[in-house]
């Protein structure tokens, strides 16, 4: 086997399907799936009755779906030869795109296969940059740590993902711009995120609160908007005065539904936010027409989503993995993970270039990252594209705000940006993510 792939996983299923829509036929779509599938109408929760709220999971009949008509498609529960018999009418002339199965996703330090010897790797790391950081000599004047010398370090004042992107030093704040963290949550009551505008709805069915038991979620939000003076520690938030908007699409066990997420975004496109971050993914090889649609629309609506490549590579094996769903979906901007000598990360997924939307876009911070956790551990530092990910659409937002771009615009402004680096554009696309 050449060693430069992953075996990669087959898709786990809920047994419920995608259907997308063919843009500007939402109506003849519904008919179709009255009529040739045998789904009521009436069974059938459209996400425009919720307004900004979003669409209550739990209301969605078991024998019925939910319509996102924000992104023009439908979650539903059919049999599988009703499925069989919509996707025999779909396509290009018709007013059905696909259907597809749907599938479980995970936060990205939840994908099966992580090996104890990674785990450990990764708590040697990040002991080491700890001891450099705490060693490195105090702060003078105002960005006088802001700078390289073998190799970033956290400060006493910054993180160093975020002196490596410039954004410590940035005069953007993310004001005005609306971003989406779609994850495991956020502690709602971390001392650090008290009196900061947060909107937070759970698309999880049978939790109510979008709180974060895992913890993922609660770092990458810290990564991408906490704080700009922390209770503790140096500052580790990037857009600190973004209004947050808090999808809690994983569970508390960090899984959860294509459906869940898809509804997320449904949300956070009603919610004209500009941003979308994503660390969560499977190791499937493939895309799908829905994500791809997904991104496309979001994009049209001006709404940037930003994706963990995934971290199934173990490169010291030779093994470099490859960018798992959703992020290998040409319309998301997929981010590597990079260390504070800006290497790779040894589990930092590559372009294998095995199908079109495959690459890499940009490459963040993603090794021995500090940043918020639940109480009572108030920060922790981790590690993976899961943490390079808020990086990224940290500065998104900061360039939201610095330029006006949105959608596709948006993701223009972030690439040409970047810093390029000495390494394969297959490992980190433009480089890596630059603040304004």
């Amino acid at each position: 086997m050449n060693p430069e792939f992953t075996i990669p996983n087959e898709a786990e299923t809920t047994g419920r399907y995608i259907v997308t829509f063919r843009e500007g036929a939402s109506e003849q779509a519904i008919a179709a799936l009255v009529n040739i599938a045998g789904v009521r109408d009436s069974n059938l929760l459209r996400s425009p009755d919720f307004a900004q709220s979003g669409i209550d999971m739990d209301q969605v009949p078991e024998d019925g779906g939910a319509v996102l008509a924000n992104i023009g498609m439908a979650v539903v529960s059919v049999a599988p030869d009703a499925a069989g018999a919509l996707a025999m009418e779909a396509g290009e002339e018709s007013a059905i795109l696909a259907v597809e199965p749907e599938g479980i996703m995970y936060a990205i330090s939840e994908l099966r296969g992580v090996s104890l010897d990674y785990l450990l790797g990764f708590r040697d790391c990040a002991q080491s940059l700890y001891s450099t950081a705490s060693t490195a000599p105090p702060r003078g004047e105002e960005g006088s740590d802001l700078i390289e010398a073998a190799g970033f370090v956290n400060s006493p004042s910054h993180t160093w993902g975020l002196i490596a992107t410039k954004a410590a030093a940035s005069r953007s704040t993310g004001q005005g711009i609306n971003v989406a963290v779609l994850d495991t949550g956020l502690f709602l009551a971390h001392p650090d995120f008290v009196g900061r505008s947060i909107v937070s709805r759970s698309f999880i069915p049978g939790v109510v609160s979008a709180n974060d038991g895992h913890g993922h979620g609660t770092h990458c939000t810290g990564t991408a908007c906490g704080a700009l003076r922390p209770v503790l520690g140096p500052r580790y938030g990037i857009a600190h005065q973004a209004n947050i908007f808090i999808g809690k699409v994983l569970s508390d066990r960090g899984s959860g539904s294509d459906g869940g997420i898809l509804a997320a975004i449904d949300w956070a496109v009603a919610n004209r936010c500009q941003v979308i971050s994503m660390s969560l993914g499977a190791d499937v090889p493939t895309t799908t027409t829905f994500y791809e649609t997904a991104g496309q629309r979001a994009l049209n609506a001006g709404s940037l989503i930003v994706a963990a490549a995934g971290n199934n590579a173990n490169r010291p094996a030779g093994n470099f993995g490859f960018v798992g769903r959703p992020a290998n979906s040409r319309t998301f901007m997929s981010v590597g993970a990079l260390d504070g000598n800006l290497r790779m990360g040894s589990f930092s997924a590559r372009d294998t270039a095995r199908a079109a939307g495959t690459a890499i876009d940009i490459a963040a911070p993603g090794v021995a990252v500090y940043s918020s956790w639940p109480m009572p551990a108030r920060y922790r530092t981790i590690n993976g594209t899961s943490m390079a990910t808020p990086h990224v659409a940290g500065i998104a937002a900061l360039w939201a705000q610095a330029s006006g771009a949105r959608g596709a615009a948006l993701w223009q402004q972030v690439i040409t940006s970047a810093r390029s680096l000495s390494l394969p554009i297959v490992d980190v696309g433009r480089g890596l993510v630059q603040a304004p």
